[in-house]
Formats: structure tokens, sequence, C-alpha cells
């Protein structure tokens, strides 16, 4: 049964840093549930104002809708009082439709609803796209503005006047007009993601524009700095904040950026290197080399 209202999800997502875990795989690339749920576990200890399930980091765009189903129930069944679990959807229309659906069942409080597949989608169409998944659910909406999802501003206005469950907006491009545009005329309907690569990098000027929280996925292998570097962003510590990101997220960036897809692969290999293994990666990303992973030992330890 679903725990907040639109509006609830909305207040508390905004209110601290987002769990995005990953989705843990064998080796042959099976959703394997047992370390996942025990993932959530660990990092239900430490503080998060949501937890989004199977999203970007934990690989939805290589899941089967049985590993989505699944990974969302196992979610939901970990969620601690006071933080709200959101469902992914996405693909084509009906495919997101009904996960939405499904994500209502399973008792997830909210839905991430992720950029529909492959086809170049003008304006029109991608309104038609949102508003037919928005229609098909009563949970609070977060909307990916990533890919071939990129709204105008006159595109989401007229979403939120269609739609009284969109409650959220994730960047993962770094559209800086139009964030300012949301903030600046529907600050009080939306709470505002970042979402790009990293979302560390750009924490402290995303919040001057009013985006107050933001997706991190250091916090899969290393919650606590994840945690006390979010506190340093809303206190707007800027020494404690560069004195971070020169210490660990740009030699981070450095490996991540050597091969596309690297965002997430990097992710799993910080688990590895706390002894953590999530498994590989699926296709069509691909994992650390035995090198890059070593590089990335030796940035974990000193953050450890």
């Amino acid at each position: 049964m679903t725990r907040f209202s639109p509006e609830e999800l909305k207040n508390a997502l905004g209110t601290g840093l987002l769990c995005f875990p990953v989705t843990h795989a064998t080796a042959q690339f099976e959703f394997d549930l047992s370390p996942y749920r025990a993932h959530l576990q660990r990092l239900a200890e430490y503080d998060a104002a949501g937890v989004f399930a199977a999203g970007g980091t934990g690989e939805f765009f290589s899941l089967g809708l049985n590993d989505v189903a699944a990974a969302t129930r196992a979610a939901v069944a970990e969620a601690t009082d006071g933080v709200p679990v959101v469902a992914p959807a996405g693909y084509g229309t009906a495919t997101a439709i009904a996960m939405a659906k499904d994500a209502e069942t399973a008792g997830a409080d909210g839905l991430f609803l992720l950029p529909p597949y492959l086809t170049e989608v003008d304006q029109e169409g991608l309104f038609r796209h949102v508003k037919a998944v928005c229609d098909a659910t009563s949970l609070g909406v977060i909307v990916y503005h990533r890919a071939n999802a990129r709204f105008t501003p006159a595109t989401f206005a007229r979403l939120l006047k269609a739609c009284p469950n969109i409650v959220g907006f994730k960047d993962g491009i770094g559209d800086i007009d139009l964030l300012a545009t949301l903030c600046a005329r529907h600050a009080d309907r939306l709470v505002l993601i970042g979402g790009l690569p990293t979302a560390e990098t750009y924490a402290l000027p995303y919040l001057e524009l009013g985006v107050t929280t933001y997706s991190s996925a250091i916090f899969n292998f290393a919650p606590r700095w994840a945690s006390e570097f979010y506190q340093a962003v809303r206190n707007r510590d800027r020494d404690e904040i560069y004195r971070r990101v020169d210490q660990f997220v740009l030699p981070y960036l450095e490996i991540r950026n050597r091969r596309a897809g690297y965002a997430v692969s990097i992710v799993k290999a910080g688990l590895r290197a706390i002894g953590q293994d999530a498994g590989p990666v699926r296709p069509p990303l691909t994992d650390l080399t035995e090198a890059e992973h070593a590089d990335l030992d030796v940035l974990v330890k000193e953050i450890s």
C-alpha cells in the first residue's frame, strides 16, 4: 500500500540525498535478489530521503520486466519509515503504463518516468506520452529530463496543468535555462532533482538554482562520505565541498570518463572495492579493466 500522497512524496524527496541502488547480477546476468536486499538493508542505515529502485544506476535499461517488478517489491519490503520508494517506468507508452500500474500494485510510493525508447520524439508526442502514463496511476510522478525526453518550458507547463500527480523533475542534461524557468515559475509545485552523472560535481551550483537534492551513485559504496558531502552542500561549505571534489570526485571522474557507460560500471567497481560485490554490469555496458579497478581501489580506500 502506498504510504505517500503525491504532495507528501514531493515534500519528502526534497529534504535529503536520494539513493539509487545498483541492481545485483549473477555471472549469467540474472537478477540476484538476496544480495540486492542485503545491499538495501546496509544503505538503510544511512540517511536518504528516497530510494529509487532499478533506476539508471540500477541498469533499468537492461532489466526484464520481471526483474524490475522484483527489484521494486524488494525495495518496498526493505523500506524504512519515512523513506519513500520510487519505482521506474519507461520504454514505449504501453509498457510504461503497465510498469506504472504494477508499481502501484507493488506498494511503491512514487513513479520515476524514464525517457521513451529509441524513436525521435517531438514535444506534442512527448506530452501525450507523459500524460498517458500519469493518467494511468495515482502515484506521484518524477519525470526524467534526459536523452530524447527533452522538455521545453512550454511543454512542461502544459504537463503540470494536465497532470496533477507530476511532483518532480530530474535533470540529466544540464539545461540551466530550463531549470531556472522551473525554479522561477513552478518551485511550489515541484521537487527539482540533480541527475547528471556523478551529481556531486554539480551539486553546489544546482543548489543555488533551487535544486535541493540529487541522485548519488557514490552513496552505493561510500554512503557516509556521500552523506557528509550532501550536508556540506546544504551548508554551502565551499571549502569542504571542493576539498572533497579535489580529493575524490575529480580522479573518480577521470576513470569514469574513459569509456561510455562507465558511470554505472564504476559504481559496481566501487562496491567490489569495499568487499560488497554486486556482480557484473549487464550488456551493453562493460566492466572496468583490472588496471582501472586497481586505480579505483586506491581512491575508495582513501575515503573509507
